[in-house]
């Protein structure tokens, strides 16, 4: 019988199964704390806060939000960058058995009602420079305003209000509004013993493409814990090492991966609130981080960008690559860079979804497979499956990547029917989380990744997956951004167009569309080749930086 499990063989000092506590995320917090109570977990703009001190916020924070009326069972809208209040009330909530509903602090206040409605929150937290977006939500009762400077000294309160704090509007007489210092100042109360378990609500995610409302993703208490500890464990992050935390909260990779897994594992998170290849340079040379983690645009503009060509890179333990393809000649100029400048890492790639907090798996770090996005953490199990049923494929086949395991949603929130697509049983007994994504399992259990089954473009009847074409695009010297779309055509139903925008010093024309186009034909098979290609000066991205296709695609049907 072939081996279900044939990632395990690479695991080398990785235990195959871990142990997670029973308990809540505050909970686990707490055992983490305990373990280095003296030791910095959280670092911002020089500030620093060791694990003893976070505790103590944050039992002061849950005190805080229970005299708004913050209640078990209920929940709370954080909608903040990536900073200590952010942080602090994501845990405040969870010990008040309450769940936070993450939300991107430059939402529109359209999104913002959708997110208030879907979540039911009646409480937010936000900076006071986004006040105007939340003021009009009539459902929100309490406005919990902070500041950047709140954690900042002297020196870095004058540098921030000459930067950016003169330009802040002044937030207006509003009943509804609490500072965050004032509520953080006040005598504490006694809290209640917690009474909340691993599989309560313990944060609403927000997942779903630019153009469709977002599915609220439920994840439980257990999800978090399990996947900080998988997480941190893949890469032997424990106490004395840090990570440059610079994906933001409101995603599953910022707060379960750079935040969660980081404290999990009695490790600092460096917090970076806005992220400039010159600021993480300038962190990366003051504070020595062990792990990088981000997307292909993140490392790109990194390796692009003269302040990083000038610092040592000897600290890095590892650097992790996700939630987007990763193209080659980005993962060149990254590792040339990092061994030009005295490191030893090689950029991997990992795979992840919200609908499971975030990472689920990667490559080990002393291997590489041209292309994979890894093997399973450990606890995971994975399958590939045939697309629309819960048949299970042989290994070189391409079908949906299907995974089981502790770190998986509870479920979209309120929407039994989305959830009953996505969750599904199995013959062997088990819940699989269908991912919405293909790709294959080789022999040795490595998976490869080819792109969301709804991006899949049908071209003449044949499936044309834009990131194989992407990829071969992104090997010709001219090209520094690229993304395929299909669209309409009344002889192949879809046709492919590549949008392109070339190198520094490079000049659009129609000999090097011609050529790019002859590119692809060297190297595709005939119907996966561009028709067109349409030059831009830059692509549009979405909020974590990722090109923005579906946006290219809208434009193309609207135009046309």
């Amino acid at each position: 019988m072939d081996d279900p499990r044939p990632w395990l063989r690479h695991y080398g000092a990785v235990p195959h199964s871990l142990e997670y506590p029973e308990t809540t995320l505050h909970g686990a917090l707490a055992l983490a704390a305990a373990r280095a109570p003296g030791a910095v977990a959280l670092d911002f703009m020089g500030h620093e806060i060791p694990y003893r001190e976070l505790m103590q916020r944050i039992e002061r924070c849950a005190a805080a939000f229970a005299r708004l009326g913050l209640r078990k069972g209920e929940r709370i809208l954080v909608s903040m960058p990536t900073t200590p209040q952010a942080v602090i009330a994501f845990y405040a909530a969870n010990r008040l058995g309450a769940a936070a509903a993450m939300v991107h602090p430059l939402s529109t206040p359209v999104e913002i009602a959708q997110y208030t409605a879907a979540s039911r929150a009646r409480i937010a937290l936000t900076l006071d420079a986004f006040y105007d977006r939340f003021a009009a939500i009539g459902a929100i009762d309490r406005i919990v305003l902070a500041r950047i400077p709140d954690f900042l000294g002297p020196l870095g309160k004058a540098g921030f209000w000459l930067a950016k704090g003169r330009h802040i509007k002044s937030v207006p007489a509003d009943a509804r509004v609490r500072w965050w210092r004032d509520l953080m100042a006040e005598a504490p109360s006694t809290l209640p013993a917690e009474s909340t378990g691993p599989d309560d609500l313990a944060a609403i995610l927000f997942s779903g493409g630019t153009t469709s409302t977002p599915k609220a993703v439920a994840l439980s208490n257990r999800n978090f814990i399990a996947e900080g500890i998988q997480a941190s464990t893949w890469v032997g992050l424990s106490g004395g090492h840090s990570l440059l935390a610079i994906m933001p909260l409101f995603h599953g990779f910022g707060l379960g991966v750079c935040v969660n897994a980081t404290l999990m594992g009695s490790g600092t998170s460096i917090l970076v609130p806005t992220f400039t290849a010159r600021t993480v340079a300038t962190l990366i040379r003051r504070k020595r981080p062990n792990f990088l983690v981000g997307v292909p645009t993140l490392f790109d503009a990194l390796s692009r960008d003269p302040a990083l060509a000038r610092i040592d890179l000897s600290c890095l333990k590892a650097a992790f690559c996700g939630a987007d393809t990763l193209p080659r000649p980005v993962k060149e100029r990254f590792e040339a860079l990092v061994a030009a400048r005295g490191g030893n890492v090689k950029l991997m790639e990992g795979y992840g979804l919200t609908e499971a907090v975030s990472g689920i798996m990667a490559m080990p770090l002393d291997e590489y497979r041209e292309g994979s996005i890894g093997v399973p953490f450990p606890d995971i199990i994975a399958a590939i499956c045939e697309p629309g049923t819960t048949r299970h494929l042989p290994p070189g086949t391409e079908g949906e990547i299907c995974i089981c395991g502790a770190p998986v949603m509870a479920g979209y929130l309120d929407d039994p029917q989305a959830s009953a697509l996505a969750l599904r049983r199995h013959d062997d007994g088990r819940t699989w989380l269908h991912t919405g994504d293909l790709g294959r399992m080789d022999a040795d259990g490595f998976f490869y990744f080819t792109c969301r089954l709804k991006r899949m473009i049908k071209s003449s009847g044949f499936n044309v997956y834009p990131a194989q074409v992407e990829a071969v695009l992104y090997g010709h010297e001219a090209v520094k951004d690229a993304c395929v779309v299909g669209i309409p055509d009344a002889q192949q139903v879809e046709r492919v167009k590549a949008f392109v925008v070339p190198r520094s010093g490079v000049a659009a024309s129609h000999a090097l569309a011609d050529e790019l186009i002859a590119h692809c034909r060297g190297r595709l098979i005939k119907w996966s080749c561009p028709r067109e290609v349409e030059f831009r000066e830059s692509l549009p991205t979405t909020r974590l930086g990722k090109i923005d296709y579906r946006a290219l695609t809208e434009a193309e049907h609207a135009r046309r």
